[in-house]
């Protein structure tokens, strides 16, 4: 069975909404620390806000290594409306998002991504369909946004790696234990 993780930049009160506001230093430990973590992946969830605001950005970035991960990684959009854009590999989920996550977790692959996408994140931890969960939390108290644990039901984490990167934001990797 294929492993689902979540990915996400968190500021230390949990804000995940706009990182790119509170995230203003990355250094190579991040770098790494991503590359570890999409070099498994080979298809990623997204919703659709996600889904809109990065196919206007990646497609043209330089930035790695995640621009040619997310360029050429399928990915599977939840959304109830037509993908707008041409984005290489992309395609909407047919139906219901834990349903199609359950049926693409039995088929042959590498792990399956979840990256930013608060909501889908918050769902598939509903619905006990994510097997990591894998932060980079800034030193920074962001104060307002969206925070990516509202509203998720208890569950009980295994840490299996921390660090600490040389800017001082911490790389942590939980496993999910299942309910």
């Amino acid at each position: 069975m294929r492993t689902v993780v979540a990915y996400e930049l968190l500021s230390l009160d949990g804000v995940a909404e706009a990182p790119n506001e509170f995230f203003t230093e990355w250094d190579a430990a991040m770098d790494a620390n991503l590359a570890d973590v999409i070099a498994s992946q080979d298809a990623v969830i997204l919703g659709r806000r996600s889904y809109e605001e990065w196919a206007e950005f990646w497609p043209g970035s330089e930035i790695e290594p995640f621009a040619t991960f997310i360029n050429g990684v399928a990915k599977h959009v939840a959304t109830s409306a037509p993908l707008t854009g041409n984005w290489a590999h992309a395609t909407a989920i047919d139906g219901e998002l834990a349903g199609f996550v359950r049926e693409l977790r039995q088929q042959p692959g590498g792990d399956i991504g979840v990256h930013a996408s608060i909501s889908v994140v918050r769902a598939l931890l509903a619905a006990g369909l994510v097997d990591e969960l894998r932060v980079v939390i800034a030193p920074v108290i962001a104060g307002h946004g969206r925070r990516l644990l509202d509203g998720v039901p208890p569950a009980r984490l295994e840490v299996l790696r921390s660090s600490t990167s040389p800017t001082g934001h911490l790389l942590v990797d939980y496993r999910v234990a299942p309910h």
